[in-house]
């Protein structure tokens, strides 16, 4: 039997790369995007996230195979806050009852390398236990200046790979029966990095920043390799990991720790 994934941010980047690997290989994919998808929504808001939940059911019939929650942003903005963590656990927690319809369902998140990078403690802990309404504010505080705009992106990434381990193994998740787990990518070359690759000058910046030893930085496919192997019936044991897919970058950073 044919299985159905939805995929969001499938319009460019890792998600049109995942979406377009998929089909490859058979499956129904329902394509999540601002833009050229199968649903058109903004995850920032409530009614993004409503209507991706109704379109989905409807467009799959009411059974969901393969959850990839891959939408993001990493611009210094409040909105980056909102996609990257709110919109990623709408989009898990909502599908949800579609994933318990299938014999052998599947859900996977992009997390980021830049968890392990500095964040914001006052947002990481609202994100925690905080409305999403402090969480726009403190973002809105810190996209202010340069210096403080950059730790929204790398605290939502973090934020969103401690969700992922806490939700993982509860009842609703590794009791029903579904593996949920993320990666956490290096330097991907997308359009969202284009300009820092685009210079010699910019990709030796980016190399002393975040060191790749293995081979440098990525396409998109390869982090779409990945997560369709994570989302598929092949992985039925992990269990809220998050997998750094970073050329080396987290065995540098974290040396012999593992978390």
């Amino acid at each position: 039997m044919t299985r159905t994934a939805v995929v969001t941010g499938a319009a460019s980047g890792i998600g049109k790369a995942t979406a377009e690997l998929l089909r490859t290989r058979g499956l129904t994919v329902i394509g999540v995007d601002l833009r050229d998808a199968d649903i058109t929504v903004d995850l920032t808001t409530a009614e993004g996230r409503r209507r991706l939940v109704e379109e989905a059911g409807r467009l799959s019939g009411g059974t969901v195979d393969e959850v990839y929650a891959i939408a993001g942003l990493s611009a210094p903005i409040p909105a980056t806050a909102g996609v990257n963590y709110y919109g990623a656990l709408a989009t898990l927690e909502g599908l949800r009852p579609l994933l318990l319809n299938s014999p052998a369902p599947r859900a996977v998140a992009v997390a980021s390398m830049a968890s392990l990078q500095p964040h914001d403690d006052e947002l990481l802990e609202l994100f925690e236990t905080g409305t999403e309404e402090a969480v726009l504010t403190r973002a809105a505080a810190l996209a202010e200046t340069p210096e403080s705009g950059f730790l929204i992106y790398s605290t939502s990434k973090r934020a969103l790979a401690r969700w992922i381990r806490r939700t993982a193994p509860t009842a609703d998740w590794a009791g029903s029966g579904i593996p949920l787990n993320a990666i956490a990518p290096g330097v991907v070359l997308t359009p969202m990095t284009a300009d820092l690759v685009r210079t010699e000058e910019g990709r030796e910046q980016l190399t002393r920043q975040v060191p790749m030893p293995l081979n440098g930085p990525f396409g998109p496919e390869v982090a779409a390799d990945l997560l369709t192997w994570l989302g598929s019936e092949e992985n039925s044991r992990l269990c809220g990991q998050v997998i750094f897919i970073d050329g080396g970058y987290d065995a540098l950073t974290r040396g012999d720790s593992t978390w």
